[in-house]
């Protein structure tokens, strides 16, 4: 069955099984996730010490530091330092993007390098028969990820898109 004439539950399936295995999220893209719906569970209103959430999520404090401060330079979250401090979601669950997490902490989440924006164009590029496909790839693995909120992760994990 070619590709464009598949329903979109088989197709939604096969990209998540295709980019299971050519890409790799990082520990780094998986906890930024794990975080955000920790958050998300939370509500958004209270400020979260790091302390709190390592424990919760069973991570390094310093590798989460890390990770915070990304999440946070990159307006993904607000920051209190000192007593009472902590971090906290800044908009609502639906507005945050499993996609736009993982491009934050994984920089791109192309399936090979000829796809990344921003990358040198391959000398092959004008006759690669198959970089069509790699960029039809990147564009499945990107709209499913893009179709995904925090907030349709606390629906037990529930993908009805």
């Amino acid at each position: 069955m070619a590709l464009h004439t598949m329903p979109t539950s088989s197709l939604t399936a096969l990209i998540a099984s295709i980019a299971t295995k050519l890409m790799i999220v990082s520990t780094k893209g998986r906890y930024a996730l794990r975080v955000m719906v920790c958050f998300a569970q939370r509500g958004g209103e209270e400020y979260i010490p790091l302390k709190e959430i390592a424990e919760q999520e069973n991570i390094s404090q310093k590798y989460l530091e890390s990770i915070m401060t990304v999440l946070s330079k990159a307006g993904f979250v607000d920051a209190v330092h000192g007593k009472g401090g902590g971090y906290r979601l800044n908009r609502s669950p639906s507005e945050y993007t499993v996609g736009s997490i993982l491009k934050l902490t994984e920089g791109s989440l192309a399936p090979v390098s000829c796809t990344t924006q921003g990358a040198a164009a391959c000398s092959r590029s004008t006759c690669c028969q198959t970089l069509p496909m790699w960029e039809r790839l990147e564009q499945l693995i990107n709209d499913f990820f893009e179709g995904i909120t925090l907030e349709d992760l606390l629906h037990d994990g529930e993908i009805t898109k």
